[in-house]
């Protein structure tokens, strides 16, 4: 059996040993889309992190019966052409929940702590020179007692829940699939949740739903005092509609770690905001914690055995 990793870069130098043991295997750092075709020729089984597999590339590819996303998401996929051709698509559960729940958490914090200035006034010697023990250029605020709310309640979304609760938050959540399920937590229409919560998370998946979801409409309806974090996928969140509240005042602050497209271009709107103390920016790497990627590669090779034990 033929597997094939398009993009092995997207897991940071982890050990693929347990992967390469189940077939004839072939990886590759990175690949361009007109290589897809050519790369993947006999293979049956084909893992991709973000490299595109549509109808084209499906078409052209009569071996290929399994296609492993070495993530959550899977709007790289074309899933009704994989239907089509009868190739399963699996993705990656789990893996990442705790480490992007994590991440939610920390990007919050730094936010409502001001840790990115206050940072950088003990680092530049302003504090040295100050001749006070303390300093009270930006307000900063507590988490215990503020309003949660979270757009998406899977897994990663229930975790932050659950930390958010032990951190003394009232929470309540937003569906976006508009399944009904017994929850621990109050459900609320999207509006009412934007104006309710003094935090908005983003945990959902990006689809047709939910693609500009958050845009300046629902901003409008938020707090001047609000935070929002977008850790799920780039395009749920306007980022104009945000780079303008932002530079407005109509929002405290906004942390992002996914783009519509990535690399995020240098003409980002996010890019340009004015004071960018209440911006928190990292790449896409929220869920990249060692332990998660480990989990990950068990993930994958999981997926590929039960396809194995099929035969």
């Amino acid at each position: 059996m033929k597997i094939v990793f398009l993009d092995e870069y997207s897991l940071g130098g982890a050990d693929l040993s347990a992967i390469k043991a189940l077939g004839n295997y072939v990886g590759y750092h990175e690949t361009r889309p007109e290589e897809v075709v050519e790369r993947c020729a006999d293979a049956e089984v084909v893992i991709v992190n973000k490299v595109v597999l549509g109808e084209k590339e499906m078409a052209a590819l009569p071996a290929l019966r399994l296609i492993c996303v070495s993530a959550t998401g899977v709007n790289n996929i074309d899933l009704e052409a994989a239907k089509r051709h009868n190739i399963e698509v699996k993705n990656a559960v789990g893996y990442s929940t705790h480490t992007v729940a994590e991440a939610t958490l920390g990007s919050i914090l730094a936010l409502q702590r001001q840790v990115l200035y206050y940072d950088r006034y003990v680092k530049d010697g302003r504090y040295s020179a100050s001749g006070r023990f303390v300093n009270f250029d930006r307000p900063t605020h507590r988490l215990y007692g503020k309003k949660w709310g979270i757009i998406g309640l899977g897994n990663i979304g229930r975790k932050v829940a659950d930390l958010a609760t032990a951190f003394g938050c009232e929470v309540a959540y937003y569906s976006t699939s508009g399944v009904a399920r017994q929850e621990n937590y109050e459900r609320k229409e999207l509006n009412d949740l934007l104006a309710w919560a003094d935090i908005i998370s983003v945990h959902c998946p990006l689809n047709s739903t939910t693609n500009n979801l958050i845009d300046k409409e629902q901003v409008a309806l938020m707090k001047r005092n609000a935070l929002i974090v977008n850790v799920a996928r780039g395009g749920i969140v306007n980022e104009q509609a945000i780079a303008d509240a932002l530079d407005q005042g109509l929002i405290a602050g906004a942390a992002f770690d996914v783009y519509p497209t990535e690399p995020m271009p240098l003409t980002s709107p996010l890019l340009k905001v004015k004071n960018a103390d209440k911006l928190l920016l990292s790449p896409h790497n929220g869920w990249s914690a060692m332990e998660s990627i480990a989990d990950l590669v068990e993930c994958v090779v999981t997926n590929i055995k039960n396809y194995i034990s099929k035969d």
